[in-house]
């Protein structure tokens, strides 16, 4: 095959608006495996909230991968070890709470199973509920409650206003962390030099395939560096507009079962 890695994205790509992968798209992925192809599942989402998703297609019996926390931690499927993790500095969660303070956004974080958070029902926070499948810890004080190593804290509010925020937090912060939205209500923070593109340069580098021989596919803003570092990178239509204008190719959405369209060309050799 002319791709021996397919990466992908999970909310808004690989599964539809009810963050379902379709019958459709989990027999192509089945069969590109059967093939002897890896299928990667790289999200913001935490490990635990990528896990299920992984086990649907099976990753485990063929041996793949996920990146989750945007790439903050990579675990191998088959074994659940963890072959690369890097957590925030542990003076951020509180600094990021002050921000949160300051500019009015809803804030949270993760332990173990759990989402942490000062709001649980604020919107944002159940969207990222119904990705993750996880429940929700209400805490009175989370500067105060986290006194434990995190990879991926969160500020959260509607994406016009949002924008402004993350200017703000990398004219605070940005110098030693990695700041950015995964979608327009979520500012993903994490540690330095931590996004998609450069973890998977690392697990390249450990499987010893190629970047040649990866495509990458996905939606959001979180997904444009590994979109522009895959020897394909491709870009659902539903995706924002900055993601496909850096994309090789633009698949159908993730209503249109894109990533099932794309993967099977790949395995019948048709060219993109």
């Amino acid at each position: 095959m002319q791709f021996d890695m397919i990466v992908l994205d999970l909310d808004g790509t690989l599964t539809n608006g009810r963050k379902e992968i379709t019958e459709v798209t989990k027999e192509v992925l089945l069969a590109y495996q059967e093939a002897g192809g890896k299928v990667v599942l790289a999200s913001g989402r935490p490990t635990f909230g990528v896990m299920p998703l992984a086990k649907e297609l099976e990753l485990d019996r063929f041996g793949s991968y996920i990146l989750s926390f945007n790439g903050g931690v990579i675990t191998e499927c088959g074994s659940e070890r963890i072959l690369y993790e890097q957590e925030l500095p542990a003076d951020v969660p509180g600094r990021l709470w002050e921000l949160s303070k300051e500019y009015g956004t809803s804030m949270l974080t993760y332990q173990g199973d759990y989402i942490i958070t000062e709001t649980p029902q604020d919107q944002f926070v159940q969207k990222e509920v119904t990705c993750t499948k996880m429940q929700v810890k209400k805490v009175e004080n989370l500067k105060e409650y986290v006194d434990f190593p995190v990879t991926k804290c969160m500020l959260m509010e509607k994406g016009i206003y949002l924008a402004d925020v993350e200017i703000k937090v990398k004219e605070a912060l940005g110098d030693s962390l990695s700041i950015y939205r995964s979608e327009p209500y979520f500012l993903e923070v994490m540690a330095e030099g931590i996004d998609k593109a450069q973890s998977l340069a690392r697990l390249l580098e450990i499987v010893g395939i190629p970047v040649e021989k990866m495509a990458a596919f996905g939606d959001g803003f979180n997904d444009k560096s590994m979109i522009m570092f895959a020897g394909l990178g491709v870009a659902m239509e539903n995706g924002q507009a900055a993601v496909k204008a850096v994309a090789d190719y633009v698949a159908p959405s993730n209503e249109e079962d894109g990533v099932a369209y794309v993967v099977e060309k790949i395995l019948n050799g048709e060219r993109l």
